[in-house]
């Protein structure tokens, strides 16, 4: 049996140390199907019931394992599906490798049946973006194509057309006038130093120890990090404030962190922010720059991987171009050291104020389920090293508050795109890295309903996931988002019959569990949780709480005010909730 172009493809995948490919069949790429069959024992293919799925899927394998993830998608339409996932890898610097199907080269132009360009519309998600038009090119330009990914952490695309990917493998079938031979390259990917200038450190160190109300902004750049992190913070005393694609940079008791910022984040982080003289950027490119510091108000130092990345939200005093752990353990013993820092006993005194404040809210006697008490369940009952995955919406609120870095966790949504939708196809792909471990997707109902076809993939595949639905009947961010800008809300609340997915969980065969009142939600929880296979609880919240932010400025209370004059509906509901949660805090 002759070997043909897609084995070169395949094989040479597997010598980069790719194991899983995410993807869906399609006619458009049953060469590359016949590829992967040949080498099934090298390379498995992990088949979903949507190409969106495989992409967020080849983005969260990444995210997690620090690898290439890869998906594959036919012609046409299913490669048009992949672009949101990749959308996704590409603004929070992931390395993904999309590759996709195209019409034989003899009918290219012709607008023959789904042909549609996709490296054209690939043009603006791929930083390295390749046609293969001849076999030969194989396998050197997945060898580019994957170096890419890694040295730019973002998306490449190949995509092969059909006659292409059945051809012999290494032909060449046309005469060469360049001088030069067909490539020859080797999977080799040479990591860039990570260790800043000399220099660098000095200027960098000078200003963090003239610090007197120093703080810390860490984010995903500083995952791997976390010795150094807290040694830099003890040596400084300064508070850390964790964006969220960092959470779990650092543990969430540590006396060091004041949490999360911004929308999502604490009131002493955001407080921390209007006081600090020093902010001090590790491994992030946090883009809400509206909970920074004024420009010109506080020296900025910061640690970024990118140069072109450095200074891109605030003016920077020190940009240090390094890779975070390299840096902080080089700056380190330049640093003095600070003794009783009453700077940071204050923001330890304030943390402990704010923890109390979230605690009061995980009340287990509301009615409707308080969303908080929900999250506050799963996070006690979840294991030391489960790796959580959270779509986006309200739901990250809660997992921002109330889901707890501690021992080995680990947290992943889509950070910069923000997108809903990812959070089951990021747990069944890091499910399938890390077979031994718990991972859990909490997710909100409008973004589970939108892939909720691959719980069917978790069960195919025999993957143990959980999945906790924090189920408000409702798009709740926008929600809120609607009336913080003072506009009663509108199109965002789903009408009845409200879904209950436990019986689709069910159906599936799965375990699947309805929760609508708050002394179910243990029970539910720790059955999912012990099942021995994939498993799903329903919890229906309350759809009136409100995700507050953690400093309610008076702008914002003026337009939910004035929301609520031109007609908000469930007004009463919403003060209600509003009222209980107020009164909770001060009888704490």
């Amino acid at each position: 049996m002759a070997r043909i172009a897609s084995e070169s493809l395949i094989e040479r995948l597997a010598a980069w140390g790719v194991d899983t490919v995410f993807g869906l069949p399609g006619d458009g790429i049953n060469g590359i199907m016949e590829g992967l069959r040949r080498h099934r024992d090298r390379v498995r293919f992990v088949l979903v019931h949507h190409e969106e799925a495989a992409a967020f899927m080849a983005t969260g394998y990444a995210k997690a394992t620090g690898r290439v993830g890869v998906c594959l998608a036919t012609s046409g339409p299913g490669g048009i599906h992949l672009l949101n996932g990749l959308y996704d890898a590409k603004l929070d610097h992931v390395p993904v490798l999309a590759i996709t199907g195209m019409q034989e080269t003899s009918v290219l132009g012709t607008g023959y049946q789904q042909e549609v360009h996709l490296d054209k519309l690939f043009a603006d998600v791929a930083e390295y973006n390749m046609m293969i038009s001849n076999p030969g090119q194989l396998p050197s330009l997945v060898d580019l194509a994957i170096r890419t990914s890694y040295a730019r952490r973002g998306v490449s695309h190949l995509t092969l057309p059909n006659d292409i990917q059945v051809a012999e493998a290494g032909a060449d079938p046309y005469e060469h006038v360049a001088p030069a031979r067909v490539p020859q390259t080797s999977p080799v990917f040479l990591q860039p130093s990570g260790i800043p200038r000399q220099e660098d450190l000095e200027w960098a160190a000078e200003v963090l120890n003239k610090a007197e109300r120093p703080a810390m902004l860490v984010g995903q750049g500083a995952l791997h990090a976390r010795d150094e992190v807290l040694a830099v913070a003890e040596a400084l005393g300064a508070p850390v404030v964790k964006t969220l694609p960092g959470k779990a940079v650092i543990p969430d008791d540590s006396p060091y962190t004041t949490g999360g910022i911004g929308l999502l984040g604490t009131r002493p982080s955001e407080e921390l922010m209007d006081e600090t003289d020093v902010l001090f950027m590790v491994g992030t490119n946090f883009p809400y720059s509206k909970f920074l510091p004024d420009p010109g108000r506080t020296r900025v130092v910061q640690f970024e991987a990118d140069p072109t990345r450095a200074g891109a939200r605030v003016p920077t005093d020190v940009p240090v171009v390094c890779d975070a752990k390299e840096g902080l353990r080089a700056l380190l013993p330049l640093l003095k050291r600070q003794n009783g820092n009453a700077h940071l006993t204050k923001y330890q005194k304030m943390m402990a104020k704010w923890r109390s404040d979230m605690d009061s809210l995980e009340n287990p006697d509301r009615d409707p389920i308080a969303p908080q008490y929900a999250a506050s369940v799963l996070d006690d009952l979840a294991a030391d090293d489960a790796i959580l995955t959270c779509d986006s919406g309200t739901i990250a609120t809660w997992a921002a508050r109330h889901w707890t870095i501690r021992g080995d966790r680990r947290f992943y949504l889509s950070g910069t795109l923000a997108s809903m939708a990812n959070g089951l196809p990021y747990a069944i792909a890091i499910q399938h890295a890390f077979p031994g471990r718990q991972v859990i997707a909490y997710v909100g109902d409008g973004g589970f309903s939108m892939l909720m076809a691959e719980f069917l993939t978790a069960v195919q595949q025999r993957l143990p996931v959980k999945v906790v639905i924090n189920n408000n009947n409702s798009l709740g961010q926008i929600l809120w988002e609607q009336m913080v800008l003072g506009y009663p809300e509108h199109g965002v609340r789903y009408a009845a019959p409200e879904a209950d997915f436990s019986a689709w969980a069910r159906s599936c065969g799965g375990y699947g569990a309805k929760v609508t009142k708050a002394g179910e939600v243990t029970t539910a929880i720790s059955e999912a949780l012990a099942h021995d296979g994939p498993a799903l609880v329903d919890i229906d919240v309350n759809p009136n709480e409100p995700p507050m932010p953690g400093k309610v400025s008076y702008d914002q209370a003026k337009s939910f005010a004035q929301a609520f004059l031109k007609g908000q509906p469930h007004r009463a509901a919403i003060a209600t909730t509003l009222f209980r949660d107020r009164i909770q805090k001060l009888g704490d």
